[in-house]
């Protein structure tokens, strides 16, 4: 599918908040609801927008600990390792990368020794190095950038 700068208003508006009306949507780039909506069903059948979601204050629900941890793997065999840290619900992000480890992780706890124990699973599997985060400073729209 290709986009125009119509589909772009609409995902960087969506972006921002995907619960607004298809109406007032429409109000804001000049179209009606329901072009809007024709336009958003297109978005979804072709897979340009994979999803919807929910961003929740994870201070206020007690995951207060980020944690960056880079895997260094000990075998070839990968398939037992993503199998773990897809089961794990601390693990948020998880990237296959060139250059220093083999992955790269984004963990979220509530508590050290949640985060501990983890990384005593982890050893299973290989290596880490461990970088916890003291403070976010910049969450990126992944939007803002076109």
């Amino acid at each position: 599918m290709e986009l125009d700068n119509i589909d772009f208003q609409i995902l960087q508006l969506l972006s921002e908040n995907s619960r607004v009306q298809w109406k007032d949507l429409g109000e804001q780039i000049h179209m009606t609801g329901q072009a809007v909506g024709n336009r958003i069903k297109k978005l979804e059948d072709s897979g340009v927008i994979k999803a919807y979601s929910l961003i929740a204050d994870e201070m206020k629900l007690g995951l207060i600990f980020t944690a960056f941890v880079i895997i260094y793997m000990k075998t070839a065999n990968h398939d037992p390792f993503l199998r773990c840290i897809k089961e794990r619900k601390e693990v948020v992000e998880a990237h296959r990368v060139s250059g220093e480890g083999c992955y790269h992780l984004k963990v979220k706890v509530s508590t050290q020794e949640q985060l501990n124990q983890f990384l005593n699973q982890i050893l299973e599997y290989g290596n880490y190095s461990l970088y916890l985060s003291i403070k976010e400073v910049k969450q990126q729209n992944p939007l803002s950038a076109t």
